[in-house]
């Protein structure tokens, strides 16, 4: 079963879009992981566009973890989107366009106040213009969670996973005060509440146009 509005006559092709990697697995890793246990042979095209050296490997094996078909890492400044790479991110996502076709994209939500998070949801609706576009949530400082309209709830197994998976793949981001398994899981379980998952976790996305 799918929770995808979509008739396929195939597995489906998922484009996962990340400013910087943890924000893929900490947006959507649990309906990644529900998709692909839900469509054997489904395609996960995974893209981080800001990383270092290190956090590559991090999210390289992140993204193994949660079943990647595709891994694309780039190396953009952290933070610098907006000012010192405009163009150049606007023409990588233009070049990952017409490099695939995705039947659903997961990408960051638009009135996100990080810089670097509102910049790639902007680019994604420039590029992906026919397609069914999920813009997920991230916690952080600036405190601008808002109000989705697509909830998903998850088994307990698939979200104990998701934050696993995070908790174990991205060690350089343990120093910061929020970056704790309780703050993952408390996200999930209020958005559980808010659509009334019978599991008690839920994954919430904001889905600013949807063709049924």
């Amino acid at each position: 079963m799918t929770f995808l509005p979509l008739a396929l006559s195939r597995p489906p092709r998922i484009l996962a879009i990340g400013a910087h990697a943890d924000d893929i697995e900490i947006g959507c890793g649990g309906a990644l992981l529900r998709l692909l246990a839900d469509h054997p042979g489904a395609e996960l095209r995974y893209v981080v566009f800001a990383s270092t050296p290190e956090r590559e490997v991090e999210a390289r094996g992140a993204a193994a973890a949660l079943g990647a078909t595709g891994v694309t890492i780039h190396r953009f400044r952290d933070s610098y989107f907006p000012w010192a790479e405009p163009v150049r991110v606007k023409e990588t996502m233009a070049d990952l366009r017409r490099d695939c076709d995705p039947d659903v994209v997961f990408t960051h939500h638009r009135d996100d106040q990080h810089q670097d998070h509102a910049l790639i949801a902007q680019l994604t609706w420039n590029s992906f213009r026919d397609h069914l576009v999920l813009e997920y949530e991230i916690p952080k400082y600036e405190g601008d969670l808002g109000h989705p309209n697509v909830y998903l709830p998850l088994a307990e197994t698939v979200a104990k996973r998701k934050v696993e998976i995070i908790m174990r793949h991205y060690a350089t981001q343990a120093t910061k005060s929020w970056f704790r398994a309780e703050t993952f899981e408390a996200a999930m379980r209020l958005r559980a509440i808010e659509c009334n998952s019978p599991t008690g976790w839920a994954e919430a996305f904001h889905g600013r146009k949807i063709v049924l």
